[in-house]
């Protein structure tokens, strides 16, 4: 399925019949990475997944799009397909966008929610995340001043995977996206929500999903023997806890 959404281009794949629930993807993924995931949930759903912006086969946001955006365009794609209940399934960066939604004016009601790895708590600030900051600082404004063909260079070396391998467009998103805390939000949400987490996940750690399990009225924690993939990494458990949290 092709939409056009806020003037994006958005592909969508849907699969199966019933109430709706949408899964909204990782960070540089695309709605193959969830087939698993949508054909578990498709014999009890229509189960939607949209490649956000700037992922899969829908086209870059034509701005730097900040967290707020990425929930605007799943409120507008709602909208456009009349649902009035959804139940929210996000992995990593899709759970960002489902925390955001709760400080929207939402034309839908929420059922259920499954954060998979999600992201949205910021790393806490210690004093060796401190010293390397400055120590970048320092260095690059050097270069600026001394030689700055290397900035550029030096700007990708001391970047993560995920900046490295976006497109200009998509790294300034990153940007503006990977830094937002959204840990007020989280007692915002009042629908049963089933959290799943990969003991050794390094990109969200698990003491995230733990005060996300703290945070949220109606929140249980499940950990899994994996990364941040934890859905990938142990598909068998997986699938047999999405089963009993949404009575498959």
């Amino acid at each position: 399925m092709e939409l056009t959404l806020l003037g994006q281009k958005i592909h969508c794949k849907t699969e199966g019949t019933g109430p709706a629930a949408i899964i909204l993807e990782g960070w540089g993924t695309n709605a193959d990475v969830y087939s698993s995931i949508s054909a578990q949930l498709s014999v009890k759903y229509t189960v939607y997944t949209p490649d956000l912006p700037g992922f899969g086969k829908s086209e870059e946001p034509h701005s730097p799009w900040d967290v707020g955006d990425y929930a605007d365009i799943v409120i507008a794609f709602a909208k456009e397909l009349s649902l009035e209940q959804v139940t929210l399934i996000g992995h990593s960066f899709g759970g960002r966008i489902i925390l955001k939604l709760h400080e929207k004016d939402l034309p839908f009601s929420i059922d259920k929610i499954l954060l998979i790895d999600s992201a949205g708590i910021r790393p806490r600030d210690t004093l060796l995340k401190k010293c390397r900051r400055l120590k970048y600082k320092v260095g690059r404004k050097f270069l600026e001043i001394f030689d700055k063909d290397r900035v550029e260079e030096y700007r990708l070396k001391h970047s993560s995977a995920d900046y490295r391998a976006a497109s200009p467009m998509m790294r300034e998103v990153l940007k503006k996206t990977v830094s937002e805390d959204l840990t007020h939000l989280l007692s915002k949400i009042e629908v049963p929500t089933l959290l799943v987490w990969g003991r050794n996940d390094t990109a969200t750690p698990l003491s995230d999903g733990q005060l996300m399990e703290k945070s949220i009225k109606d929140a249980g924690l499940v950990v899994l023997e994996g990364g941040h993939y934890s859905f990938l990494d142990c598909p068998g458990l997986f699938s047999r806890v999405v089963s009993s949290f949404f009575k498959l």
